[in-house]
């Protein structure tokens, strides 16, 4: 069995580590150069090492393993203590968010009528599973408006870019809506499960996280950098032609094809053959969103800046979703004496934002620090602006018939590993690309079967 693997971010650099420690003959066809998709870390000239993808990783098992397969456990750093901290706006100041269940309670950051629809979750009898029900609407009915408000919408906005009236709960935390399902309550379900017992290490790699799939790349034996996918044409024996700008590799049929580039760039590849499939990823969205880096000398910042960062919900009107305090997170990242911020701008909650010219953003997001965070400076010390124009992909109705279309093509040989499929965190690809890993090494031990009918 011979798979072509179509596109080099982490899903596809790791699917194809795993069938070539499996020995499963595969090519993998880049666009770039470069390999990692959008983990990409820029180390500026000025003294900045800056994350233009993930700021940092949750460390799962299957990120540890995958690190250490790769002699890179010693470039593990470990995000600073203070990083357990994380801040929400609210009546115009940033106040700390409760870090765990009982801090809930405690915590002055919550009403009073917060905290008691909190505790009446415990008792709130469970509703049926509704397939079109969102976040917001889940952790409404759940928990109440004001948790919406000021944890769930900042949170959604600021690690997915995304909308919580719009993305779908049972896929964007499915894991949550299942507890209800099972024990009747979150809470409860979480309490029994052990789903609340601690956060996982935060870390990256001292020389950027881009060097994890630098590393990965260079491990792999049959990986075609610079060669992008332009065609697939399905031979009357139902295997598949892969014709790149490089040419068409000889003619050269494969039994299978893996999608690991977004939705938006495997549309067209599938036109030909699969309409509705392409019609159904063509219509994924992905909101722009553009990361403002702004640094400031230390005594011009009255803020502390003593946690990992600080989010703005919707309600209270801010020009960006929040920003990540990277000087305290990863102190060497940055010139001695400075603070540097990365703030995010855009989104599907502040689209227009994301597409205004650069030194608008710029400005704006300066003026916004200053506000917050009382920075007695005019100006930044310096300011750098990465821009997505198609950033993270939204797990709402229209993932759904993604998701349903590409299930149905694994029959055709057709499979997919990328953000848009099993999640769009590092540690979720990682994790989706070894489960479609095995399940191609179950077919290829399978009897021979007769050839599929082309399309």
């Amino acid at each position: 069995m011979t798979i072509a693997i179509l596109g080099g971010g982490i899903s596809g650099l790791t699917l194809a580590w795993q069938l070539q420690k499996a020995g499963i003959a595969y090519d993998l066809f880049e666009a770039e150069a470069t390999p990692g998709g959008s983990l990409a870390s820029v180390q500026h000239q000025d003294g900045y090492l800056l994350e233009t993808g993930p700021n940092s990783l949750q460390l799962s098992d299957e990120l540890l393993e995958l690190i250490t397969e790769l002699g890179l456990t010693n470039e593990i750093q470990d995000a600073a203590e203070v990083s357990k901290h994380r801040y929400v706006l609210r009546n115009g100041r940033y106040q700390q968010l409760p870090s765990s269940p009982p801090a809930l309670l405690t915590n002055g950051f919550f009403s009073w009528k917060a905290k008691f629809n909190i505790l009446r979750e415990l008792n709130r009898p469970a509703a049926p599973l509704d397939p079109n029900e969102t976040v917001a609407a889940f952790f409404r009915r759940r928990f109440g408006p004001e948790i919406v408000d000021y944890a769930v919408n900042p949170f959604i906005s600021g690690i997915y870019a995304g909308d919580p009236a719009q993305l779908l709960v049972h896929k964007t935390f499915s894991k949550v809506a299942a507890l209800e399902q099972q024990y009747g309550s979150v809470l409860r379900g979480l309490a029994k499960s052990g789903g609340g017992a601690g956060r996982r290490r935060i870390i990256t790699l001292r020389n950027g996280i881009q060097h994890l799939t630098d590393t990965l790349a260079a491990r792999l034996t049959h990986r075609h950098p610079g060669q992008r996918v332009q065609a697939l044409h399905r031979t009357a024996d139902g295997r598949y032609q892969v014709h790149t700008s490089a040419g068409s590799n000889g003619g050269f049929a494969y039994d299978a094809v893996v999608l690991s580039v977004p939705a938006f760039a495997a549309a067209p590849l599938l036109q030909p053959h699969f309409p509705e499939a392409a019609a159904a990823l063509a219509a994924v969205k992905y909101p722009p969103m553009a990361a403002v880096y702004t640094a400031y000398r230390r005594e011009d910042v009255g803020h502390p800046l003593n946690g990992f960062g600080a989010l703005n919900p919707k309600v209270e009107r801010p020009y960006a979703a929040g920003s990540i305090w990277t000087s305290s997170i990863y102190p060497n990242r940055v010139p001695a004496g400075q603070v540097l911020f990365t703030t995010f701008v855009g989104g599907a909650q502040y689209e227009e934002h994301a597409l205004q010219p650069e030194a608008t953003q710029k400005a704006a997001v300066h003026e916004e620090l200053s506000r917050f965070y009382a920075i007695k400076a005019k100006q930044p010390i310096w300011q750098y602006r990465y821009l997505w124009k198609k950033a993270i992909p939204q797990y709402d109705q229209h993932i759904v018939a993604a998701h349903a279309t590409t299930d149905a093509l694994q029959a055709h040989g057709i499979w997919s590993v990328a953000n848009w499929r099993g999640g769009v965190g590092v540690p979720d690809c990682i994790r989706h690309a070894r489960t479609i890993a095995e399940q191609l090494v179950a077919v290829s031990k399978q009897p021979q079967q007769q050839p599929l009918p082309s399309a």
